[in-house]
């Protein structure tokens, strides 16, 4: 996987003005995380597909897998269970607001992972 600066930045504008996010390279990629839990990120396959990659936990795959652009989120041939990736050409910034909506319902529900302080 490789970073995908068009994609990042699509993310890091949508994300603007919700407090607690962070960001740090992750797999390859850029993921973004509230109160340190994984959000979501955006990258580029080894095949060159561009994606954005949003944790919606298990109880929101169903819902999350109903929208369009979305597909289970793959690592291999493993499924990375309560994560999706949505295809960027499907997502505008409306759908990308909705997006990190259902994203947040569930990470806004976990308890804060403690930050290492800045200095």
């Amino acid at each position: 996987m490789a970073v995908d600066a068009e994609l990042n930045e699509r993310l890091r504008a949508a994300l603007d003005g919700i407090p607690c996010i962070s960001e740090k390279p992750m797999m390859g990629a850029t993921c973004f995380f509230h109160h340190g839990n994984m959000l979501g990120g955006a990258d580029r396959s080894k095949t060159g597909e561009r994606r954005f990659l949003f944790r919606v936990g298990p109880e929101g795959t169903a819902k999350a897998l109903s929208r369009p652009g979305a597909r289970p989120a793959e690592r291999g041939a493993r499924v990375m269970r309560g994560f999706v990736f949505v295809d960027p050409e499907s997502c505008d910034a409306r759908a990308l607001e909705g997006w990190i909506d259902l994203a947040m319902d569930y990470v806004w529900a976990l308890p804060a992972k403690a930050q290492p302080l800045k200095i």
